[in-house]
């Protein structure tokens, strides 16, 4: 099917929708640049007025920091996060302004990876977005750059805005880059790199897709929006990735009629709630690997994972702790979470079920990983 097709089916049940705007649509080497902001919001405004319910996810900070706090591309993670304290502050001041003269309110939530990671602080931003929304408030969201360290070296706003998606259930993610969306190779070294329009299968490998690499004022490539689409996918929730130096753009993506950017359709097999978290939300704390058994059984048959499959233990974890499954030929296909710690995980390596209270000492479960809390990726 055309992408049209698909397009006029994801638009039918769009309710609500994730605006992810990056850092090289937003600034120049000058700065943030204001007349940005002003179309931008602009188009937002006109979204809202259609009925739909708007979180956008903003980059930045860092960006609008370099212009009073200069930094070279070779700066500490300390310059960064100064850089970004500064920047924050211009980032918001002019998302308001040009946001109040359409007569839209906004609200401020800085977020990192752990946030939406641990339960309680989870469903705290939930309930903050939500009432927000309730009260007609656009939730402006971007990382909290001035705490964070691994997700300035990796470009997580484009993970964050794949897990604020899955997190508000929306309907439809838009990630807004410095390209129309992705091509078939790189424009700057293949003249003849072309659109695709259409991914409609996201369990596919994207592979050979990737067309952009981060740039200066940026810190994720089209390899990280890939992986946001893939996993915003896995939810449920549709995505399109299209350029954000283009006039009217929102509007193209939101017209059935008009073929804008790059669809990626919600995947077939979808994870949702406590799935989706533990294969996303939550990083890995270290690692099991199993027998070729074990794999076999964990990938086709629904079975949990039992001590007897356990070939290696990888890093220092706690139980409950989030760890990736590793298969024999050292490929991460899973995560779960683990029922015992790492020095007890080892203990029991390759012994049956029925002997952990003997070695241990005490019990918890059969398991080591039980399939409930077991995703495969």
């Amino acid at each position: 099917m055309s992408q049209l097709i698909h397009k006029g089916e994801v638009l039918r049940r769009v309710r609500r929708l994730v605006v992810k705007i990056g850092s090289a649509v937003l600034s120049d080497r000058g700065g943030l640049r204001e007349e940005v902001f002003a179309r931008l919001a602009a188009e937002l405004e006109e979204v809202a007025a259609r009925g739909f319910q708007l979180i956008v996810v903003t980059s930045g900070a860092i960006a609008a920091g370099r212009a009073r706090l200069p930094v070279s591309a070779r700066a500490t993670i300390a310059e960064r996060q100064a850089a970004a304290a500064t920047g924050q502050i211009a980032l918001m001041t002019l998302w308001a302004r040009h946001f109040a003269v359409h007569g839209l309110q906004i609200g401020q939530l800085l977020l990192t990876h752990s946030d939406l990671a641990e339960p309680r602080r989870r469903i705290n931003a939930r309930h903050t977005i939500e009432t927000l929304l309730a009260h007609g408030i656009v939730p402006v969201i971007n990382e909290n750059d001035s705490v964070a360290v691994e997700e300035i070296r990796f470009g997580d706003n484009d993970n964050l805005s794949a897990l604020v998606a899955s997190l508000v259930e929306a309907q439809l993610l838009v990630i807004l880059s410095d390209v129309p969306g992705v091509l078939t190779g790189d424009p700057r070294r293949r003249p003849d790199a072309a659109l695709i329009p259409l991914i409609a299968d996201p369990e596919a490998a994207m592979k050979g897709l990737v067309a952009e690499a981060a740039g200066p004022l940026g810190t994720g490539g089209m390899e990280t929006k890939l992986r946001a689409a893939r996993q915003a996918a896995r939810a449920g929730v549709a995505v399109v990735i299209a350029s954000g130096h283009e006039s009217n753009t929102l509007a193209g993506v939101l017209d059935p009629a008009c073929s804008t950017g790059t669809l990626i359709v919600p995947a077939r097999t979808r994870l949702r709630g406590r799935k989706h978290w533990i294969a996303f939300a939550l990083k890995p704390a270290g690692a099991v690997g199993v027998d070729r058994g074990a794999a076999e059984a964990l990938r086709h048959k629904g079975r949990s994972l039992l001590p007897s499959g356990v070939r290696e233990v990888r890093g220092e974890f706690g139980a409950g702790a989030c760890v990736s499954l590793i298969d024999p030929e050292g490929l991460e296909f899973g995560r779960g979470l683990v029922n015992y710690p790492a020095a007890d995980v080892l203990k029991l390596q390759g012994r049956r079920s029925a002997e952990i209270a003997a070695i241990l000492g005490y019990q918890v479960a059969d398991e080591i990983v039980h399939r409930d809390n077991l995703v495969l990726l």
